[in-house]
């Protein structure tokens, strides 16, 4: 508004003139319990582990108000962790909205504490299978890069100066002349990690338009968290849990040459 009348893309604001603008009302998040099936491959009364389906956001965020992880371990019923806030309820980790596969979750905060210090010690290990484009030489090796916020698009990330130190360890699976299939594991846990030191690398993962693996017919990054290790928080024992690509996945790698 320009002294109190709608304003025209071709006024010129001038010394003197009142210039009004409301600021929104903040949205605050209170996920309530939605009734949404989930692939529970381990549960009981301190955790639980998920095969998250790709295309299912974590948890509730700006544009992702309903329909998340999150509003369907509530609709689970029970107890989750409070340590996250009131939008993140159970969540430990994350895994990107494109990317399918196992995420552990707290059924109370003494697990969260727990799970979250594993995370931090490296005990609580994350491998993912991805699909490349192009053909790796080397058999394995390690990426390493600082990553942050992408100078000018601030909705991404790279490997910059001044960013947070990321290792990511891969090893080669299977040749084909287009792509490669990797397993790679997580040396530390930054956002789109494997992403970035992937693009970064030379070799963006298959289908991640965000970062140059742009492939016809693909929604979505070949991007799979097949394996997780971790230790019980209540009794200590080694738990390992492995879940095969989705449909998808296997059929894209079945295609390619």
């Amino acid at each position: 508004m320009v002294n109190g009348h709608p304003a025209d893309p071709a006024d010129r604001v001038a010394a003197g003139d009142v210039v009004e603008f409301e600021i929104p009302e903040a949205y605050v998040v209170e996920a309530g319990g939605e009734q949404i099936p989930l692939d529970v491959v381990y549960e009981d009364e301190d955790l639980a582990v998920i095969n998250k389906p790709a295309g299912m956001v974590v948890h509730p965020a700006p544009g992702h108000y309903t329909g998340t992880l999150v509003h369907a371990l509530l609709g689970r019923g029970g107890g989750w962790s409070a340590i996250g806030g009131a939008s993140r309820p159970g969540v430990v980790h994350r895994l990107d909205k494109g990317t399918s596969g196992l995420i552990v979750v707290a059924r109370n905060d003494v697990s969260h504490r727990w799970l979250s210090a594993q995370l931090k010690d490296r005990s609580l290990s994350r491998t993912y299978l991805a699909i490349v484009r192009g053909r790796i030489k080397d058999d394995a090796g390690e990426l390493e890069g600082p990553i942050g916020r992408h100078p000018r698009e601030r909705k991404r990330m790279a490997v910059v100066e001044g960013g947070r130190f990321a290792r990511t360890r891969y090893e080669v699976v299977e040749r084909r002349r287009t792509h490669t299939l990797l397993r790679c594991e997580l040396e530390t846990g930054r956002t789109h990690q494997i992403r970035v030191h992937l693009a970064t690398f030379g070799h963006p993962v298959a289908g991640d338009a965000e970062y140059g693996g742009r492939e016809e017919g693909l929604d979505r990054p070949m991007l799979h968290a097949w394996r997780l290790r971790l230790r019980h928080p209540r009794t200590g024992v080694e738990m390992t849990f492995e879940v095969a690509p989705p449909v998808d996945f296997q059929a894209f790698w079945t295609s390619v040459e």
